[in-house]
C-alpha cells in the first residue's frame, strides 16, 4: 500500500475544499488506473456556515430560502455524495479522506463502519457514548431511545472503490445553524456536540489529533498492518 498522507486545511470556504478534493480524488483514479504512485490522504478542515445537499437529499429538509440563507452568512450548495442535508461550520471538523479502499481490503459498508468505530473511540476518549443507529450512517448517542440525537454526520462518494467526502464530526459549533434544516433528512432527532455533551468548549486541535490517530490505526489494521 502507498503512503497515508494527512493535511489540514484550516478554515476553508465549501467550494474551494470540494474542487480541491476532487482534483485530488480524480489524481487517485487515474495514478490508480495508469498503476502509477500515489498517495492515500486523510484531509481535515473547517467551513464557514455552509449547507450541502446529497445527490437524493430532498429540497424540503432546508426550511431556509436564499435571503434568509444570507442573513445567517450562510451558503447551501447541492453535491454529488450520498445522504441528505448536513450542516458545516466553525467548530466542527470536517474529514475527507481520499482512498483507494482496495489498499485496505475494504468495501463500501465496512469503509463506513470503520469511520464510525474512529469518531465512537474519539467521543469515548471525551467520557461521551456514541452508537450506530440501524439504516442510519453516523455516530449518534443514546441509540433507540427518544433521547437519540446525532454528533456525527457522514456522506462519501465512492468511484473505482476511490472515496471523497466523508465525515463531520461536532466539537463546539453553534447549534442553533442544525435547526434551520431537518438534518440528514430527520424531523424526529437532535444534534449535539462533544461541547454541549461535556458542559464545556473542547480544543479543537486536541479532538483532530485524536481522530486522525484513530483513523490511522484502523486504516493501518485494515491494510495488514502496514503504511
Amino acid at each position: 500500500m502507498d503512503r497515508i498522507e494527512t493535511e489540514q486545511w484550516g478554515l476553508v470556504p465549501y467550494a474551494e475544499a470540494w474542487e480541491r478534493q476532487t482534483r485530488i480524488f480524480d489524481g487517485l483514479i487515474k495514478a490508480k488506473q495508469e498503476g502509477a504512485a500515489y498517495s492515500n490522504r486523510l484531509i481535515f478542515c473547517q467551513h464557514p456556515h455552509v449547507y450541502t445537499l446529497g445527490k437524493h437529499g430532498k429540497e424540503g429538509n432546508m426550511l431556509l430560502g436564499g435571503e434568509q440563507l444570507k442573513r445567517i452568512h450562510a451558503e447551501m450548495y447541492h453535491i454529488d455524495r450520498g445522504g441528505d442535508i448536513t450542516y458545516h461550520g466553525p467548530g466542527q471538523w470536517v474529514c475527507y479522506p481520499i482512498l483507494n479502499l482496495e489498499d485496505f481490503h475494504l468495501g463500501l459498508k465496512s469503509y463506513l463502519h470503520l469511520l464510525e468505530e474512529a469518531v465512537i473511540g474519539v467521543c469515548a476518549s471525551y467520557g461521551v457514548v456514541g452508537g450506530r443507529v440501524d439504516g442510519a450512517t453516523g455516530v449518534w448517542l443514546d441509540c433507540g431511545t427518544s433521547r437519540e440525537r446525532k454528533i456525527c454526520a457522514m456522506g462519501v462518494k465512492s468511484s473505482r472503490f476511490v472515496t471523497m467526502h466523508g465525515l463531520a464530526l461536532n466539537v463546539n459549533p453553534d447549534l442553533r445553524y442544525f435547526s434551520y434544516i431537518h438534518p440528514c433528512g430527520f424531523t424526529d432527532r437532535g444534534v449535539t456536540s462533544l461541547a454541549a455533551e461535556t458542559g464545556h468548549e473542547i480544543p479543537m486541535e486536541e479532538v483532530r489529533g485524536r481522530l486522525e490517530e484513530k483513523l490511522l490505526l484502523l486504516l493501518r489494521r485494515a491494510a495488514g498492518g502496514t503504511e
